[in-house]
């Protein structure tokens, strides 16, 4: 049998990263965990360090580095800041890069895993969403894989084994629907932070659950399937599905439809994502399908939640547009957060930065960054 695969995780103390834990502790003959990355959450980073016993480590944020390194045992490296995540991905000895960081702070470390030769398993939608053509180009030059961890792109991922991508009629992309799925449209100004961050069947970082209720997770998701799946825009449509049971479908040119399904846990899609092209066996609940009942679809309200159709037109138009939707929601929900926003001001805020944006196209890394960065500033504005 082959040797464990060696993975850094970038992102280990949030919600992926600890399901990723979980994962390599469920079966560490093809899991073994290299390095960590965490922002600031020293106590959580340093426990995952006594228990996977990895000797790198990347704090991002200067004061947590300084305490980690004083808490941290001696021979244990410790990188720092947003260049300290390339450092990491250059620094040790891994098979795979997982990306489960929120932002555009992974985009740099990944690129670098492509250049090394790593697998990318990618858990953080701003990567394809802001630079799918650099990093599927990457990965294509140095023969790697990109491997979806978020579980409607491993779901379709699935779906596509052993088809051709010219047998795709649609690829059909299922959301919860959020907490104000059936909210009426004139009570969703008045919608607290609070109300927001209660998602119906996921447990999630803040600045997802926002997006999520927005629907602006699932727009993004549209964007990083076209690039994942080399399909155009037209092909991806959005079906919501309150059970989260059913993680994405694919239709195929003879109208068949190939679905893929498991209870709502991240350790599913990073697991296939880590043991792909092999299926293993592991301790996570299996579906009863008498106890599970109905499972519902309906069409998502587009009207009173226009982010699925700001992504479909920043995903059609491409070059720096998708980097410019993605930048300006990310203040608008910031702000949001801090009470400074009502909740339809952030599709409201996306829709005007985009408006505003001369698109370049096939842009260079630098131009993403810069278009980034542009739309950080118009958006506060």
């Amino acid at each position: 049998m082959s040797s464990p695969k060696r993975v850094i995780i970038l992102g280990s103390t949030g919600s992926i990263g600890t399901s990723a834990l979980k994962v390599a502790h469920d079966i560490p003959d093809r899991m073994q965990v290299v390095a960590l990355a965490a922002n600031r959450s020293v106590e959580s980073l340093v426990a995952q360090v006594a228990a996977t016993g990895v000797k790198h480590v990347t704090v991002t944020d200067a004061e947590a580095a300084r305490e980690a390194r004083r808490l941290l045992p001696a021979d244990v490296t410790v990188f720092e800041g947003a260049q300290g995540l390339v450092d990491l991905v250059q620094a040790v000895q891994a098979d795979m890069l997982l990306v489960a960081i929120v932002g555009t702070t992974g985009l740099a470390p990944a690129l670098a895993a492509v250049e090394q030769g790593l697998d990318l398993a990618v858990a953080s939608k701003e990567i394809l969403v802001m630079a799918g053509e650099s990093v599927m180009n990457a990965a294509r030059q140095h023969g790697v894989n990109v491997l979806p961890v978020d579980s409607e792109h491993n779901a379709i991922f699935q779906c596509l084994e052993g088809h051709r991508g010219k047998d795709i009629r649609r690829i059909l992309l299922t959301a919860s629907g959020g907490p104000f799925r059936q909210w009426p449209a004139d009570q969703l100004p008045g919608v607290t932070v609070a109300q927001a961050l209660k998602h119906p069947t996921w447990t999630m970082g803040r600045k997802i659950t926002i997006d999520s209720a927005t629907l602006f997770n699932k727009g993004l998701e549209m964007i990083e399937a076209r690039w994942l799946f080399d399909v155009p825009m037209s092909k991806i449509e959005v079906v919501v599905h309150p059970q989260s049971i059913v993680h994405s479908m694919v239709e195929f040119i003879d109208q068949s439809i190939i679905a893929q399904l498991s209870h709502s846990d991240m350790c599913f899609p990073i697991q296939y994502a880590v043991t792909w092209p092999d299926r293993v066996g592991n301790s996570l609940k299996p579906i009863d399908f008498a106890t599970l009942g109905a499972l519902t679809f309906e069409a998502p309200r587009t009207q009173d939640f226009p982010a699925l159709d700001l992504a479909r037109h920043a995903g059609e138009t491409g070059g720096t547009l998708p980097a410019v939707l993605n930048a300006a929601n990310e203040v608008a929900v910031d702000a949001f957060l801090h009470g400074r926003l009502s909740f339809p001001a952030i599709w409201q805020t996306v829709e005007r930065t985009m408006g505003k944006h001369e698109t370049v196209e096939h842009p260079t890394l630098e131009q993403i960054i810069e278009a980034d960065a542009w739309a950080r500033a118009v958006a506060l504005e």
